[in-house]
């Protein structure tokens, strides 16, 4: 019979919060505990609405009220949720592992601190960003590395995390596991509902730089002759929303171009499945849950040679990979996908396939194996 092991997860976004912490917070939950686990989860959500500080001290107490009888505290984000877990594993005495789902500090630079460098360029020679992003990308790398493990989504985010000084024998790369969107109406039935009469393309991401809607939208408009009935709907919210709708404003193609806002999980499926093809124009990912979701529903996906993507999909055979940045590329790409039936059912397919490899039974079993094996050896 197996071991009981008390998992304390500490995460920073939680269902009904859309986000990869979220979804992988209640991956273990569902999934562990046949595998004889009992999770403790305790979420920053929790505490958000208290005054800054105040929050990470409250957050802190209660995950060392929480570590009590636990064997492992999991954390699911290296800041915010990071420093308060590491510090509580360390006063009650548990082995501390983190997830990592991108670079932190480089986000932070990106939305907050003007750093404009994409993630390659930054991690080459990060000393060349302004005192505020060195801080978090100190306070980032101290957390990790003072884990027993790191776990990263792609292999690429390994690559990452090893310039910040964490042994690479002390990082294990586990790929997440897809959740399906489940839709119960068709295509047709979908694109009726919404009124769609010619060809959508759709995009999902917080509104910010490195998810590349300003190009996305720059392609939008080189094809507005080769295919001049097409639209784009963006689902997001975030800091560039009034930056994307003036620059469509400024191209002249306000109209073809739709911010939808923040939407759950059953509405973005349905948006998802009445387009056409979905296009991720992303300057950095780590292993997007997204395009995962995307693939299963049967839509075909141009996305960017950059990240984890390569890792998801084989260009030509599963998706459509172009360069960041190369517009042109990108709107050949979107018009070669649209106007080529045959092009669409083999990505489509092939894409099918690949999801297969995601499998929550897997991943689970895979997490379970580690954490029994070396975590808790």
């Amino acid at each position: 019979m197996k071991q009981t092991i008390n998992l304390l997860v500490a995460t920073g976004l939680y269902p009904p919060d859309i986000g990869g912490p979220a979804t992988y917070a209640r991956m273990l939950e569902d999934g562990l505990p046949a595998h004889g686990f009992v999770i403790r989860t305790v979420t920053f959500t929790s505490v958000r609405h208290l005054p800054k500080v105040v929050r990470h001290v409250v957050f802190f107490c209660k995950l060392l009220f929480a570590s009590r009888g636990q064997d492992v505290v999991y954390a699911l984000d290296p800041i915010s949720v990071g420093i308060p877990a590491r510090l509580a594993s360390f006063i009650a005495r548990k082995p501390f592992i983190i997830r990592l789902g991108g670079d932190y500090a480089w986000e932070q630079g990106q939305q907050r601190f003007g750093l404009t460098q994409n993630l390659d360029e930054y991690t080459k020679d990060p000393t060349k960003a302004v005192w505020q992003v060195r801080l978090l990308a100190w306070l980032q790398s101290t957390v990790v590395k003072s884990a027993l493990f790191c776990v990263l989504p792609s292999e690429y985010l390994k690559s990452i995390v090893v310039t910040w000084g964490m042994p690479a024998e002390r990082i294990r790369v586990m790929y997440s596991s897809l959740f399906p969107l489940n839709v119960a109406q068709t295509k047709e039935e979908l694109r009726a509902q919404f009124g769609h009469t010619d060809l959508v393309i759709t995009s999902v991401g917080r509104l910010v730089p490195w998810k590349g809607f300003l190009g996305l939208i720059e392609a939008v408009f080189a094809l507005k002759d080769t295919l001049p009935g097409l639209t784009v709907r963006i689902i997001g919210d975030g800091p560039e929303e009034s930056v994307l709708l003036a620059k469509a404003r400024e191209l002249g193609i306000a109209d073809r171009v739709v911010l939808t806002g923040k939407l759950d999980k059953a509405a973005l499926a349905r948006e998802i499945k009445a387009s056409d093809l979905f296009v991720l124009n992303t300057e950095y990912e780590g292993l997007s849950h997204q395009l995962l979701e995307v693939m299963d529903l049967g839509i075909p996906v141009v996305t960017t040679r950059v990240g984890g993507n390569p890792e998801l999909i084989v260009t030509d055979m599963s998706g459509i990979l172009v360069e960041v940045g190369d517009t042109i590329s990108l709107s050949k790409a979107i018009q070669h996908v649209l106007q080529n039936e045959g092009t669409q059912a083999r990505l489509v397919q092939n894409a099918l396939l690949r999801t297969k490899d995601f499998t929550k039974e897997a991943v689970i079993e895979k997490i379970s194996h580690f954490l029994r094996t070396e975590v808790m050896r």
